[in-house]
């Protein structure tokens, strides 16, 4: 097996696989190591990684299996219980070399459980150091970390127990690494954390997310492209809208942790934003900048969501025309106030999901057509396709699609058609 590291879940775990493959390199781990960087946002990612698990110690029962992230820190008893798991380690000590040492000169044979387990409280970690790295394995645009954790308590979500409270890197090692990536050839970053718009309360300067994000623009100015994670629009400050309106290197896509659009579904989710919230800052920014295009989490089928509130929901992505939802049914996480609310028939919340991805599918498509004979600069990533500013996915047609020495740059591309697989194709100006 190749692959040492498998990523589940988001672009921070993306972001930290990369380290741990720096450091088994660094340890010359050997091909009977692999590791699984855990997702546990839902009771579906969970599902996955145990599969998994079960899956390659079926395929190779002499394989070292390490469980780290966020499922491992919230039940590392259930995960060093399974066969074939070596080691289970916590989100923190994931990003230590030490974490890995001596991994082919254990057994599983010969360890115990609770041997196996290193995972700390992880609330009472409260910085976050960043670990350089200066390239991303089958990625063609950087990753860089600039906060973790979460101080928020929305009462479906289990992140913040697996990440512990909100703790953000210092500017000046954000730009550092910044100018490492740029330096290897990387035209596109994307800044990372699980609450972003977080960013900088806990620093002694006490700095917002827009004050980092000028500071870095300003520090690495042959930066050609900035994206952001999911942000939050209880917590974007000005200085971070003007410079969407102002830097064109801010890619026109932002993607927006919504999770509903009825007030009530809002309120019982503990978020800090109401419907008319998302409404004002979608209009603020849109004219600003109107070719900007938005993305949104939703969650379908939450506890007490009634057939009126998902429908406040439905409409209000559909006059916003938020283009690119990420939807999930409902999932209950152990421990959460919300598993503890009436719920919404498992079936209802699937119905519901499939709807939102319909709106999504028809948003996508009608985007796409108005696309066609208009140019885009889009970073190519393998076999002639990648992603305009926008974020809308582009292929180049015909031969030039195979040249290898494409992927990674950033090229204009004018859009000719639609493809039969929901593609803009077209073709390098």
């Amino acid at each position: 097996m190749n692959e040492k590291v498998l990523t589940f879940g988001c672009r921070l775990n993306i972001y930290e696989s990369e380290l741990i493959r720096k450091h088994l390199s660094s340890l010359k781990a050997g091909d009977d190591v692999l590791v699984m960087n855990s997702c546990a946002i839902t009771a579906e990612a969970e599902r996955q990684l145990r599969q998994a698990i079960r899956k390659a110690h079926k395929e190779n029962p002499d394989l070292k299996i390490v469980v780290t992230g966020c499922a491992a820190q919230l039940d590392p008893l259930k995960y060093a219980a399974m066969p074939g798991v070596l080691r289970v380690i916590g989100n923190q000590e994931k990003l230590s070399v030490e974490s890995y040492k001596n991994l082919s000169s254990d057994s599983n044979d010969t360890i115990a459980q609770a041997q196996k387990i290193s995972v700390n409280d992880i609330m009472s970690v409260s910085d976050t150091a960043l670990h350089l790295i200066d390239g991303f394995e089958n990625n063609v645009r950087g990753f860089l970390q600039i906060q973790n954790g979460c101080n928020h308590r929305c009462t479906f979500c289990i992140i913040p127990y697996a990440r512990g409270n909100s703790r953000s890197v210092p500017v000046t090692d954000i730009i550092d690494q910044a100018k490492i990536l740029v330096d290897r050839g990387y035209n596109e970053i994307v800044l990372t954390g699980v609450d972003i718009t977080d960013y900088g309360n806990d620093l002694p300067e006490k700095l917002s997310l827009g004050v980092a994000v000028k500071s870095l623009l300003d520090g690495v100015p042959n930066l050609q492209r900035l994206r952001l994670s999911s942000i939050d629009v209880a917590e974007v400050d000005e200085e971070l809208i003007k410079l969407f309106a102002s830097d064109s290197r801010m890619m026109p896509n932002i993607h927006l942790s919504l999770q509903s659009g009825d007030d009530m579904v809002l309120k019982r989710m503990k978020r800090r934003h109401l419907r008319e919230d998302i409404k004002n800052f979608y209009y603020k920014i849109k004219e600003l900048r109107p070719e900007i295009t938005f993305g949104a989490d939703i969650i379908a089928g939450f506890p007490t969501e009634s057939d009126l509130m998902f429908q406040n929901t439905y409409d209000l992505l559909s006059e916003l025309d938020i283009i690119f939802m990420h939807v999930f049914p409902y999932s209950e996480r152990q421990n959460t106030p919300a598993s503890r609310m009436p719920q919404v028939a498992k079936e209802v919340r699937r119905e519901r999901a499939k709807a939102l991805r319909s709106l999504c599918n028809t948003k996508v498509l009608n985007h796409y057509k108005n696309s066609v004979g208009k140019r885009a600069k889009v970073l190519i990533e393998k076999n002639g396709a990648g992603r305009a500013e926008d974020f809308s996915q582009v292929r180049i047609a015909g031969a030039e699609s195979k040249n290898r020495d494409l992927i990674g740059k950033v090229l204009e591309i004018s859009l000719t058609e639609l493809s039969s697989d929901g593609v803009l194709l077209g073709n390098i100006v």
